[in-house]
């Protein structure tokens, strides 16, 4: 039972990790209602330039290892609102009423564009930065084994589920989650009533940015480095659970993605982790199909 608590525990944070995704990728396709294939790069791609510029400031401006990675965290969000304002502007608001497959084809090579210019700007080699925070806090033992979280993992999900349960407040609350939910019902009929449909359109991308900043930001100081490839394999993951769940709740998006974060930590700890990867797509899949097949029902009758 200790062993099989660990792996809960193990679950929380990569848990709190998608569902910060979830979030901030459900704020935008929530109006978009279309697949942007360059929420996961945005994630790698902030998350590698907090580790990038710890490095310069560490070891080019000799700063301190926490003024470097506090340097770090802020650039990680300033990339975060540029690229939020390039997308938006320039992306998602020209091609948003034509073919889906245009935006799917344009945000591929976003994708793509954003793992390359991480992988040149670290000349192909990982950074990693230092152990932080890694002190171990012991949550039940016996003779045997400790069930563990470190500090910064602990951290990571106090802030995570700090700012979740900040923005679903505000979202069920604000004149703007108001707006978003009448833009996302039916974008013609909210601007006909007075509704700046481009403003809300363009703070949704905006906070999703900013929500891919922060899971990139505390996946690097976790982990200690952010793969400039793995952006692919986050966005994916998302794009799946979100589609599971549907869009038009962040907060029951992000409460989905935990449960997929914890259903992974379970798998890793009871059967190969090769196939993890492989069994957790089939699954989501599987209950794509499903659930589609019932709402496809639900609309004929």
């Amino acid at each position: 039972m200790l062993y099989f608590f660990q792996q809960m525990l193990n679950g929380l944070h990569s848990g709190a990790l998608y569902a910060l995704l979830a979030f901030g990728y459900v704020l935008t396709n929530g109006i978009l209602h279309r697949t942007n294939l360059a929420y996961g790069a945005m994630f790698a791609f902030c998350g590698q330039t907090m580790i990038l510029t710890a490095a310069f400031g560490y070891q080019v401006l000799w700063l301190t290892l926490l003024a470097a990675v506090a340097l770090g965290i802020v650039m990680a969000f300033l990339y975060a609102a540029l690229i939020s304002h390039v997308l938006s502007r320039s992306v998602f608001e020209p091609l948003a009423d034509r073919s889906p497959n245009a935006i799917v084809v344009t945000t591929l090579g976003i994708l793509l564009l954003l793992s390359e210019a991480s992988r040149i700007a670290a000349d192909t080699h990982d950074l990693w930065l230092p152990p932080m925070l890694a002190q171990p806090v012991v949550f039940a033992q016996d003779a045997s084994f400790k069930a563990t979280l470190t500090l910064i993992q602990l951290i990571d999900c106090a802030v995570v589920l700090a700012a979740i349960a900040l923005a679903a407040w505000a979202f069920a609350r604000s004149s703007f989650g108001r707006r978003w939910r009448a833009v996302s019902d039916d974008p013609k009929a909210a601007a006909m009533c007075g509704v700046d449909v481009r403003a809300v359109f363009r703070h949704a991308v905006l906070f999703g940015g900013f929500c891919a900043a922060l899971a990139g930001v505390m996946a690097g100081l976790y982990y200690g480095n952010v793969s400039f490839g793995s952006g692919l394999v986050y966005g994916l993951k998302i794009l799946f659970v979100t589609a599971v769940g549907g869009y038009l709740s962040p907060p029951r998006a992000a409460l989905g993605a935990a449960a997929f974060g914890m259903a992974e930590s379970l798998w890793a700890g009871y059967f190969p982790v090769e196939w993890r990867d492989a069994w957790m797509y089939l699954f989501l899949v599987a209950t794509l199909v499903l659930i589609g097949a019932g709402r496809d029902t639900g609309k004929i009758a």
